[in-house]
């Protein structure tokens, strides 16, 4: 199969999903549904170009995408979930996370940004705060996209080159190859406290991003019922590229997983 042949079928997949996409918002607001869908990942996984390919032919009136910058002065003191909570979606709505309150998890904690009791405090809290949202009838995704450390190299490298990518790069991105090891501890952990049966990780093998993208919008029309909806067999997902977050954690250096209860201990 030629190159040409994979990018046209690439671009005949997702234009099939991206219809079932349209079909699916109907329904979102038909039935007044509430939707939040959150995409976390080390830098360079891929979340804003597959958010694109989700929102592209979405009508932006029932869709939002929410980036938030670093808190300001004021809301540094208010609750740590405050400022996200105003995000979320109201009936009829699907709202994505481009990031989201789980930069206490990864970003925050290795830079620097909050102490090690805000982050241990952060985790313990996330259970109990997502299952109230989905007690108030919120439906939500869990994306985290994952690539691996020649793969970021990459794509820092082509942000570098790139003028039109150039702007991507910020200071946490400069730094975020020195600090593979120490995202991958977040991330164990983060894996490790936040990964509940009422709303689990999905994990998305971002290394090709193409892929990525199919398979995570696969994924998120696999598991809601809508008017018109293709054969279930059409939402089929690559084994290969889709898992859980217990997969995902034994991929980490075994050398890394023993440090743990160093770095967390559990009392």
């Amino acid at each position: 199969m030629s190159k040409k042949d994979k990018k046209f079928n690439y671009e005949k997949e997702l234009k099939k999903l991206q219809i079932e996409l349209l079909k699916f918002q109907y329904h979102v607001k038909d039935k007044g549904l509430k939707i939040l869908i959150i995409f976390e990942g080390r830098d360079a996984a891929g979340k804003g170009g597959t958010i694109k390919r989700i929102t592209e032919h979405l009508n932006p009136r029932g869709c939002k995408v929410v980036a938030l910058a670093k808190p300001s002065d004021v809301e540094s003191t208010q609750w740590y979930f405050q400022r996200y909570v105003s995000h979320l979606p109201s009936a009829g709505e699907i709202v994505i996370f481009d990031r989201s309150w789980y930069n206490r998890a990864m970003v925050e904690p290795v830079m620097g940004f909050c102490t090690k009791q805000e982050h241990i405090q952060f985790l313990q809290e996330v259970p109990s705060f997502e299952t109230l949202l989905t007690r108030s009838d919120i439906i939500m995704f869990k994306v985290f996209l994952s690539i691996e450390k020649k793969t970021q190299a990459k794509r820092f490298k082509e942000r570098h080159e790139n003028p039109l990518k150039r702007y991507k790069i910020s200071a946490v991105d400069e730094k975020a190859q020195g600090l593979w090891d120490e995202y991958s501890i977040a991330i164990y952990h983060m894996f490790l406290e936040t990964d509940t049966n009422v709303n689990p990780w999905i994990i998305v093998d971002s290394n090709n991003k193409k892929k990525a993208r199919i398979n995570t919008i696969k994924h998120i029309l696999a598991n809601i019922d809508y008017k018109d909806k293709l054969d279930d067999k059409e939402f089929e997902t690559d084994s290969k590229i889709i898992r859980n977050s217990k997969d995902e954690m034994a991929l980490i250096n075994p050398s890394i997983r023993n440090t743990m209860e160093n770095i967390y201990p559990k009392n």
